[in-house]
C-alpha cells in the first residue's frame, strides 16, 4: 500500500487490478467444470488392477510423469483461491484512497537542495511536488520572481510529469543566491528552498605538455632519455603520469628509470636493445582528461662484431617450458651485414653461472628451436646470434629466466570443495598400482626445422604412481625397422626433438612409456614426414606508396604477401635518390602494412622498399616504391579559440579570436562564424565567405538579446572542427568611461628570462584616448596576478624581464583613461621561460656588394613559412627604404640608404614555427660602423699586408717589395719611378706574384742614379690601391752606404775573413778573454796579433774552429790599448780592431768588479796580536770597485785606530786595541760601477768577546815572540875552508832580556879553547877555529835562549886541502 499517488498513477494500478480479477475468474471457471488428469490416472490404475501387470521401461516412466503433473495440478488450484482473496481486497483498498487523495493540498515529496557550482557551469533545482488538483509552480530568486522572458537563455522551467526543474545556465557570481519554488492549489500551498553558491574558478590552466620527445634515434647497447615538460606544476591526482611502449604500461626496471618532477617527466632506457623500439607515449592525467604525447623510437644497430657480420636477432622467447625440454623462438635481425644470415647459434646458462653453453652444434635456419637435456627446477637463460659468410654476429638481449617444470603436474591435483574446507587431491593417490604403463597417445609432429622434428604426445591415461621416461623411434616409412632415437637422451616428458634424419627419406615416429616394471607397448605411429621440409621464406610485399607526412618523416603503405601464415612483420629501407645507400628504418618488426619513416632530411627524395618476416626468414626486397620528396603534409586546422567582446552597439557588436594552434605551420586562408541567440538556441552563420582576419563585425543583433558565438578555421584541407561555444555576449550599447578590453596578447622572442608582449589596443576607447597600458603577470603553479611595473607603459608592447627560468606564466593587459582602468584582456597562453635548443638570433652585417643588412636564420622552416620583419614593433611602412629577400629558412633585410632614420628595434616572426622570433636595436653608433663598412665594401682599398720595405743583400744589390692581400690572376700592376712608368729591365728587374699579393723590384747596382720615389699603382676588379716609397735625403744615403758596406763584405769574404769580429769577455775568474773567429781559411793562412801596432805572441788559434783568443790576467792600466788581429793569405787579408781604452776599458773593469764584488763571501772575524780584523775574501780585487766600511749604518773612515786596506783577494778593517765601542753590526758595500754587494757581520757581545779573548792571547804570543831569544842574521848555511886556515863565523841575536849562547858540533856542545875560541859582546857572538883541520868539518848549530823561548841556527863546515875545490853543497 502506498500513500500520496497521484491521480495517473492510481488509474493505470486500478487498470492492471481489473485484468488480473478477470484472468483468476477464468482459471476457477475451468478448475470446476473441467475432468482433470487425477481422475484419468485413477481410471487407469482401476481396470489395471486384476491383472496386477508389472510395468516396465517406457510404461513406467509415462506412469510417473503423470503423477508428477496432477500432483502440481493440485497444488495449483490450492493456490488460485489464496491469490484470488488478495487481489480483491487490495483493490477495495486502492477505491478507498483514490478518494482521499481527489481532494489535497500541494506536498513536496522531494525538496528544493542547495547548489555549490564553478563559474561558467549549469545547474539544475528540482523537485516533486503532489497535489489535487494539480498546483501552479513559481521560481523566486532573492524572492524576485524569474521571468525567463526577461532574461533569454538565462533560465528554462519545465514540468516532467511533477518533476518541477530550473535550470540555470552559464552561472556567473552573480547568479548565487536562495532560490525557492512557491506551489498552490484550490486547498493550499506550499514552499521549498535551496541557496545556489557560485564559485570563481582560480585562475589555473589546465596543464598542457607544452615540450615534448620527438622521434629519437638510440643505439644498441647506448642510453636514451625522453622527456616532456608541462606548462604548470602537477598537483594532487591530477598530474598521473604514465609512459606506454605500443601501448603497454612500463614499469621502472634496471633498465628503464622514470623520473617526473614538477613541470617534468623523464623516461631514461639505461640500456638499450631492439626490443625497445616503439611508439614511446606519456600520458598524463588534466582537469579536462587525459592528454598524451607520443613519439617513435628507433634503435640502430650496434657496430658488427666482426666486420660484415649480420645484426643480432630479437625477442628471444621460451616456450612450451617442460622439465626437460624448452622451444626457444626469435625474430631475425633487419641487418644481414652484406651476405644472407644462414643459420642461428642458441647458447645457454643457468642462473647463477657466467658460463654460456651451446645448444646446437649445427646452426638452425629457423627462427625456433627445441632445447634438450635440460635438468628440471633450473634456472635458465638463452641467446640467439646469427652467422653468415663473414662470422657471428652480435648476440641477442638475454631472454627473461625461465625454471624448468613438470607442465602437467597442475592437471594430475584435483580440488575438493567440502564443509570443513579444501581438500587436494591428486590422481596418482586415486589410481591404483599399475606396473606395466600403458602406451602414450596422440604423437604428433608439432615442429619440422632444419635440422630437427619435434614431436609431441600424451602421457598415458591411467599413468600410475611411478615415475616415467619415454623411449622414442624412428623408422623410415615402410621399413617397419624401428631404432631409438634418443639414445643419449633421457626423455623425461612427452616432449622430444629428433635429430640425425636423412633429408632424402620419409620417417615415421613412435614412443614408449618406461617405468621401474617394464616397457609400454609402442604408442600409434605419427603421419610419415620428410625431414628438411622447412617453411620457405614469406614473398616480398607489394604496391609500395609513400605518403607525405612532416617536414622530416614519410608514411610508408604497402601490401604484404598472399600467404600470411606465421607472418611475424616486417622491415622496411629508405634511400635517398642518387645515393644507393639503403638505410633500416626499423629494427623491430612492425605488424601493420604501414610505418612512419623518421629521420629524413627536408626537402630531399626518396624511395622505400620492404622486407616480409616469417621464422623461416626474411623475404627479397620489394619493388621500390615510386619517389617521394619529404615535406609537410596538408592538415585540417584545429578550432580557433579565446573568443572574446570587443565592443558593443544597440545593434551590432564586434568579435575576436584567436589563430588555432594546431597544426602550426597551417596557413589559414580564413574564419566562418556562427551566431546563436541564447533565447532561441538555434545557431546561425554569420559570414558566407571566409573572414580573413581574427576581429569581425556582427551586425542586424537584436538589442538586449544575449549571443553565443563560434568560430571555424578554414585552409587547404578544409574547415576545422568549431570553435568552444564564447560567453554570452549581451547587445547593447557600451556607455562606461573606461575603455574596453585590449586583445591577442601574444608573446614572442622567448628566452630563458625574458620575452617580448604584444597586444592590440582596445576597439573601445571610453569616454577620451588611452593613455596607457597596465600589465599584470602570474605564474601557472596558482599564482596570484602581479603588475609588471608601476607606471602604465605608453605602446603597445613591452620587454618582460627578470623571469624565472622553466617557470610558466599568463600575463594579461588593461586600457587606461582618464577615468581609470577597464577591464583586462584575455589570458595568454601559458608560455615556459626557456631557451629553446638551437635559437639563434638576428645579425647585422655588410654584404660583398656594401649593402648594410639584418639578417635572420631560423632553425626550423616550414613550407608555407613567412618572415615577417617589423620596425619598433610595427608593420614596415616606408618599404622604399628597405628590401627584403628570403631564400628557404634565412631573410635579409637590406637598408637601402642607412640614415638616421633607420635608427631602433627591428624584429623577425617566423609563421608556421612555434615562436620562432628575434629582435634587434640599431643604434647610431653601430650604424655608423657599418656605413664606413660599407664604403669599404663600394669602394674597397687592397689592404697592406706590409708595406714598402727595402732591403740590402750582396754585392750592393737593393730588393724594393710590397706585400698586399692576395689578389686574383686579373689583378693589373703599374710601376711609376720619379713620375715615368717603367718596366721590368736586368738590372731593375720588377716581380708581381699575384697570388701573394707580393710587388719587388731588385736592382742590381745600388747608385745615385736611383734616388728618387717609386710607386706601385694595383688593380684587381674594383679594387684599387697606389702605394709610395720615398728614397731621398738621409734616408737615400743610409741605404747608399748599406749597399756600400755589402759590396765591401762580399770583397771581403773572398779571401780568409772574420766570421766573428773581436770581442772581449771577462771569466769567472776575472780573467779578460780576447776573442774572434776567422773563416774560409786554408794551411797557409796566418793570423798574428798586436797592441799598439807592436806584435804580440800570446795569442792561440784553433785552425779546426777557427777561434782566436787572448787571455788576459790581473788586468791594470798597463793592459789600455788598441788590439788588433789580422788574419791573411795568398786570396787577401782581413783584420779586426777592439780599441780596449776609454769606455770599452772602463766597462771590462766595471765587469771585473761586477764578478769580484759577485764572488766576495761573506765578512769573517780574524783576532791578531793588535786587535780585530774583518775581512772579505773575492776571485780579484781592483782599485776601480769602491769600497765602503760601515758600524751601524755609520760611516767608516781609516784612522789610528780603524785602518782599512785591500789587496788583490781581499779587503779587510783592522780594529787596533778594540774595546767595547766597536762593538756592533759591520758592513761592507763594493760598488762595481753600477750596482752595490753588500756583506755583513753582526759583532755582538758573544762574538766580540770570543774575538776579545782571542786577542789577548795573541798579543801575548807576540810579545813572547817579540822578546824571544833569536838568531837575526849573519850565520850562512854552508861554509867551506881550507885546511890550516881560520874560520870566523860572527852573527846578531836578540832577546829581553839577553839569551844564553850554546855551540853545538853535531849536536855537541864546544867548549871555548885556543884552538876554538867563542865570545859575546851584547847582541854579538863570534865563534873562531884556528888552524882547521878535516877535524873541523861538520854541522855547527847555535843555539840561543831565554825564558820566552829558545831559537837554533845551523851551519855546514867543509874543510879542503890546498890544491882541492871546495866542495858544493
Amino acid at each position: 500500500m502506498q500513500l500520496g499517488l497521484t491521480s495517473g498513477t492510481l488509474a493505470i494500478t486500478l487498470r492492471e487490478n481489473l485484468r488480473r480479477q478477470q484472468w483468476f475468474e477464468k482459471v476457477a471457471h475451468h478448475l470446476q467444470t473441467g475432468s482433470g488428469p487425477e481422475q484419468s490416472r485413477r481410471g487407469t490404475r482401476g481396470e489395471r488392477e486384476p491383472g496386477k501387470r508389472v510395468l516396465f521401461g517406457n510404461e513406467m516412466k509415462k506412469v510417473d510423469e503423470g503423477y508428477y503433473k496432477a500432483q502440481k495440478l493440485l497444488l495449483t488450484k490450492a493456490d488460485h483461491k489464496t491469490i484470488r482473496d488478495k487481489v480483491e481486497k487490495r483493490v477495495a483498498e486502492e477505491r478507498k484512497y483514490s478518494e482521499e487523495l481527489s481532494i489535497h493540498p500541494p506536498e513536496f515529496v522531494v525538496g528544493l537542495r542547495p547548489h555549490t557550482v564553478w563559474e561558467k557551469m549549469n545547474v539544475t533545482l528540482s523537485c516533486i511536488i503532489q497535489g489535487a488538483p494539480s498546483p501552479q509552480v513559481q521560481w523566486y530568486k532573492d524572492g524576485i520572481l524569474i521571468k525567463p522572458e526577461d532574461v533569454p537563455g538565462k533560465y528554462t522551467i519545465e514540468n516532467k510529469i511533477g518533476l518541477q526543474t530550473l535550470e540555470i545556465s552559464r552561472c556567473s557570481p552573480k547568479d548565487s543566491g536562495e532560490y525557492s519554488v512557491l506551489a498552490t492549489n484550490a486547498h493550499g500551498e506550499a514552499s521549498s528552498y535551496a541557496t545556489v553558491l557560485v564559485n570563481t574558478r582560480p585562475i589555473v590552466p589546465d596543464i598542457d605538455i607544452i615540450d615534448g620527445f620527438e622521434a629519437s634515434f638510440g643505439k644498441e647497447g647506448g642510453s636514451l632519455t625522453l622527456s616532456c615538460i608541462f606548462s604548470s606544476a602537477l598537483t594532487g591526482r591530477l598530474g598521473e603520469i604514465c609512459w606506454l611502449r605500443d601501448g603497454i604500461p612500463l614499469k621502472e626496471s634496471n633498465s628503464v628509470k622514470i623520473k617526473s618532477s614538477d613541470n617534468s617527466t623523464k623516461l631514461t632506457l639505461t640500456h638499450i636493445h631492439k626490443e625497445d623500439e616503439g611508439l614511446y607515449t606519456m600520458s598524463l592525467l588534466t582537469q579536462t582528461g587525459y592528454k598524451e604525447h607520443s613519439g617513435y623510437v628507433l634503435v640502430r644497430d650496434a657496430p658488427a662484431a666482426e666486420p660484415g657480420a649480420a645484426g643480432s636477432p630479437l625477442d628471444v622467447e621460451c616456450q612450451d617450458v617442460n622439465k626437460d625440454y624448452v622451444l626457444i623462438t626469435w625474430k631475425p635481425p633487419s641487418a644481414d651485414g652484406g651476405s644472407p644470415v644462414i643459420g642461428y647459434v642458441i647458447d645457454r646458462k643457468e642462473i647463477g653461472s657466467d658460463e654460456w653453453v651451446h645448444c646446437n652444434d649445427t646452426p638452425e635456419k629457423m627462427c625456433k628451436f627445441p632445447v634438450l637435456g635440460l635438468t628440471e627446477n633450473r634456472t635458465y637463460q638463452f641467446r640467439v646470434r646469427a652467422i653468415n659468410s663473414a662470422g657471428i654476429g652480435r648476440s641477442s638481449r638475454v631472454s627473461e629466466p625461465v625454471t624448468t617444470v613438470d607442465a602437467l603436474a597442475a592437471n594430475r591435483i584435483m580440488y575438493i570443495q567440502t564443509d570443513r574446507g579444501e581438500i587436494v587431491i591428486t590422481k596418482d593417490e586415486l589410481e591404483g598400482d599399475i606396473f606395466i604403463p600403458l602406451p602414450p597417445t596422440n604423437l604428433r609432429v608439432t615442429e619440422i626445422g632444419q635440422t630437427y622434428a619435434a614431436l609431441c604426445w600424451n602421457e598415458p591415461v591411467p599413468r600410475g604412481r611411478e615415475l616415467l621416461t619415454y623411449y622414442v623411434e624412428k623408422s623410415v616409412a615402410g621399413s617397419n625397422s624401428w631404432q631409438r632415437a634418443n639414445l643419449d637422451i633421457t626423455v623425461n616428458c612427452p616432449r622430444f626433438a629428433v635429430t640425425g634424419l636423412d633429408r632424402r627419406k620419409l620417417y615415421c615416429f613412435r614412443v614408449r612409456a618406461v617405468n621401474k616394471y617394464g616397457i609400454s607397448e609402442p604408442s600409434q605411429p605419427s603421419e610419415a614426414i620428410q625431414f628438411g621440409q622447412t617453411p620457405a621464406p614469406p614473398a616480398p610485399p607489394h604496391d609500395i606508396v609513400p605518403v607525405r607526412d612532416t617536414r622530416t618523416s614519410v608514411m610508408v603503405l604497402w601490401k604484404g604477401p598472399e600467404d600470411e601464415n606465421e607472418l611475424v612483420g616486417f622491415y622496411v629501407y629508405a634511400c635517398q635518390v642518387g645515393t644507393n645507400n639503403w638505410e633500416i628504418c626499423n629494427n623491430k618488426p612492425v605488424n601493420s602494412k604501414s610505418f612512419k619513416v623518421h629521420g629524413l632530411t627536408p626537402g630531399k627524395e626518396y624511395v622505400f622498399r620492404v622486407k616480409s618476416v616469417n621464422p623461416a626468414g626474411l623475404s627479397d626486397y620489394s619493388v621500390e616504391s615510386t619517389p617521394i620528396i619529404v615535406n609537410n603534409s596538408i592538415f585540417l586546422p584545429s578550432a580557433p579559440y579565446g573568443l572574446t567582446q570587443l565592443s558593443s552597439g544597440k545593434t551590432e557588436m564586434v568579435i575576436s579570436w584567436k589563430k588555432p594552434k594546431f597544426p602550426i605551420e597551417a596557413d589559414v586562408l580564413g574564419y566562418f562564424l556562427d551566431c546563436c541567440n541564447a533565447a532561441v538556441a538555434e545557431w546561425h552563420e554569420v559570414n558566407i565567405k571566409p573572414i580573413k582576419t581574427r576581429v569581425y563585425k556582427i551586425e542586424n543583433l537584436t538589442e538586449g538579446c544575449y549571443y553565443e558565438f563560434r568560430a571555424f578555421a578554414m585552409n587547404w584541407a578544409g574547415v576545422g572542427r568549431p570553435s568552444a561555444v564564447s560567453d554570452q555576449f549581451k547587445c547593447e550599447q557600451w556607455t562606461m568611461p573606461q575603455p574596453g578590453p585590449p586583445f591577442d596578447v601574444a608573446f614572442t622572442e622567448v628566452r630563458s628570462t625574458s620575452l617580448l608582449l604584444q597586444w592590440q589596443p582596445p576597439l573601445y576607447m571610453g569616454k577620451d584616448c588611452v593613455t596607457g597600458y597596465l600589465l599584470e603577470m602570474c605564474e601557472t603553479d596558482g599564482g596570484e596576478w602581479t603588475a609588471l611595473s608601476e607606471k602604465p607603459t605608453p605602446s603597445t608592447h613591452m620587454r618582460v624581464s627578470d623571469l624565472k627560468e622553466g617557470k610558466t606564466y599568463i600575463f594579461r593587459v588593461s586600457a587606461l583613461n582618464s577615468a581609470g582602468a577597464g577591464a583586462p584582456s584575455l589570458p595568454s597562453d601559458p608560455v615556459c621561460a626557456e631557451t629553446r635548443p638551437g635559437t639563434t638570433e638576428l645579425e647585422t652585417g655588410v654584404d660583398e656588394d656594401g649593402n648594410v643588412f639584418l639578417v635572420f636564420q631560423s632553425p626550423e622552416v616550414a613550407d608555407a613559412s613567412k618572415f615577417i620583419w617589423s620596425k619598433d614593433y610595427q608593420e614596415i611602412d616606408t618599404p622604399e627604404r628597405v628590401r627584403i629577400e628570403t631564400t628557404e629558412d634565412r631573410s635579409k633585410l637590406i637598408l637601402l640608404d642607412p640614415a638616421e632614420q633607420d635608427l631602433g628595434t627591428y624584429s623577425v616572426v617566423v609563421t608556421g614555427t612555434d615562436g620562432v622570433s628575434s629582435s634587434y636595436t640599431l643604434t647610431a653608433e653601430e650604424l655608423q660602423k657599418l656605413k664606413e663598412l660599407s664604403h669599404q665594401k663600394r669602394y674597397p682599398l687592397i689592404k697592406v699586408k706590409s708595406d714598402w720595405a727595402v732591403e740590402p743583400l750582396e754585392k750592393g744589390t737593393v730588393r724594393l717589395w710590397l706585400q698586399v692581400e692576395s689578389l686574383s690572376p686579373a689583378a693589373q700592376l703599374r710601376f711609376i719611378f720619379n713620375e715615368k712608368e717603367v718596366s721590368s729591365t736586368p738590372t731593375h728587374k720588377i716581380n708581381f706574384d699575384k697570388a701573394k699579393g707580393l710587388v719587388e723590384m731588385i736592382i742590381q747596382n745600388f747608385t745615385e742614379e736611383d734616388q728618387g720615389s717609386y710607386t706601385a699603382q694595383l688593380q684587381d676588379g674594383k679594387a684599387k690601391g697606389q702605394f709610395t716609397l720615398v728614397l731621398i735625403d738621409d734616408k737615400f744615403r743610409g741605404i747608399l752606404s748599406q749597399c756600400d758596406f755589402q759590396r765591401y763584405e762580399w770583397k771581403r769574404k773572398q779571401g780568409p775573413y772574420f766570421e766573428k769580429y773581436l770581442e772581449w769577455e771577462v771569466t769567472e775568474d776575472c780573467n779578460v778573454i780576447l776573442t774572434c773567429k776567422v773563416t774560409n781559411t786554408k794551411t797557409q793562412t796566418n793570423i798574428t796579433w798586436s797592441k799598439d801596432g807592436k806584435q804580440i805572441t800570446d795569442g792561440t788559434y784553433d785552425p779546426r774552429t777557427g777561434i782566436s783568443s787572448l787571455s788576459i790576467s790581473q788586468t791594470t792600466e798597463k793592459d789600455k790599448g788598441v788590439y788588433k788581429v789580422t788574419v791573411a793569405d795568398d786570396r787577401g787579408e782581413d783584420s779586426s780592431v777592439l780599441e780596449m781604452r776609454n769606455q770599452v776599458f772602463d766597462d771590462i773593469l766595471q765587469e771585473i768588479c761586477r764578478i769580484g764584488g759577485t764572488s766576495a763571501s761573506e765578512l769573517k772575524v780574524q783576532p791578531t796580536a793588535e786587535g780585530i780584523k774583518l775581512y772579505s775574501s773575492l776571485k780579484y780585487n781592483m782599485d776601480y770597485m769602491k769600497k765602503s766600511w760601515y758600524l751601524n749604518n755609520k760611516s767608516l773612515e781609516s784612522q789610528d785606530r780603524r785602518r782599512i786596506g785591500s789587496d788583490n783577494h781581499q779587503v779587510w778593517l783592522e780594529i787596533f786595541n778594540p774595546t767595547e765601542i766597536d762593538k756592533g753590526k759591520y758592513t761592507l758595500e763594493l760598488f762595481d760601477g753600477k750596482q752595490k754587494h753588500s756583506r755583513e757581520i753582526n759583532l755582538s757581545q758573544k762574538a766580540f768577546d770570543e774575538a776579545i779573548t782571542e786577542y789577548q792571547r795573541l798579543k801575548q804570543a807576540a810579545f813572547a815572540e817579540k822578546n824571544r831569544a833569536k838568531v837575526s842574521k849573519g850565520l850562512p848555511d854552508v861554509v867551506n875552508v881550507m885546511e890550516n886556515k881560520t874560520l870566523y863565523l860572527s852573527c846578531t841575536i836578540s832577546g829581553d832580556p839577553i839569551p844564553e849562547v850554546f855551540w853545538l858540533k853535531n849536536d855537541k856542545e864546544v867548549v871555548a879553547s885556543e884552538h876554538c875560541q867563542i865570545t859575546v859582546e851584547k847582541t854579538t857572538v863570534t865563534f873562531i877555529i884556528q888552524q882547521v883541520t878535516s877535524q873541523d868539518s861538520g854541522r855547527y848549530s847555535l843555539l840561543v835562549r831565554n825564558k820566552y823561548g829558545s831559537e837554533t841556527a845551523a851551519i855546514t863546515v867543509g874543510v879542503y886541502k890546498c890544491g882541492e875545490e871546495a866542495k858544493k853543497e
